[in-house]
């Protein structure tokens, strides 16, 4: 395969050309699109899935997702919602679960959501509830007295962890359905760090525990 500028689904960038040399053949070549292998493929991939359909992608995925999962509560701000999702996608987290409003601004996922398992939920004991169900251990992420500083817990490997809007945090509903919550350490002027920024610093921190780095692109 040869590459060649964008654009991409993230705007200007490289991508890959059509396919060079000849087809796929045999049990695999069902996970390739035939559109793109004569046209080329400028998706925002990694270069694995280069040339797969969609439906290839995410099944793949789904082979490889971690029994982590993400709670976006009440945010305000739809970029937020988007910079999770993005985040989500990047570490294989099972679901992103979004609470409250059902329609976001989709454009800061920067269409990773086509990938990433979404499930929407009414209110935050509809959430509580799923969680139980599902045996996994709720973490509310919160500067607020009290919380443990995520930088020396140990987050559960089936584990929620539940993120709230910047300035009113968590509801008192996912404060209390929670096993504990866990602060991140701040050293500078500004009371909170931006949501999206912390749910990636969260993620990572159970990554850094759970996860098997050596399966990482």
């Amino acid at each position: 395969m040869t590459e060649s500028p964008g654009p991409t689904e993230w705007g200007a960038g490289p991508g890959v050309g059509p396919w060079q040399g000849p087809l796929p053949t045999g049990a695999d070549a069902a996970r390739y699109d035939p559109e793109l292998l004569r046209a080329g493929d400028t998706r925002n991939v990694v270069d694995a899935y280069r040339y797969w359909t969609r439906e290839a992608i995410i099944a793949d995925i789904d082979r490889r997702r971690h029994p982590l999962h993400i709670a976006i509560e009440n945010f305000g701000s739809d970029a937020n919602i988007g910079t999770v999702v993005r985040t989500a996608n990047a570490f294989a987290v099972d679901t992103v679960h979004i609470v409250g409003r059902r329609r976001w601004n989709r454009r800061g996922a920067m269409v990773t959501d086509r990938y990433q398992r979404l499930r929407h939920h009414e209110d935050t004991p509809g959430l509580l509830a799923f969680a139980a169900d599902a045996g996994l251990t709720v973490v509310a992420v919160d500067n607020v007295p009290g919380s443990r500083p995520l930088e020396t817990a140990v987050l559960p490997r089936d584990c929620l962890l539940v993120f709230g809007q910047e300035g009113p945090g968590i509801t008192p509903e996912a404060s209390a359905g929670a096993a504990f919550t866990v602060s991140i350490a701040q050293f500078g002027s500004t009371r909170s760090i931006n949501a999206g920024v912390a749910a990636g610093i969260a993620m990572h921190a159970w990554v850094r525990t759970h996860a098997d780095i050596t399966a990482a692109w």
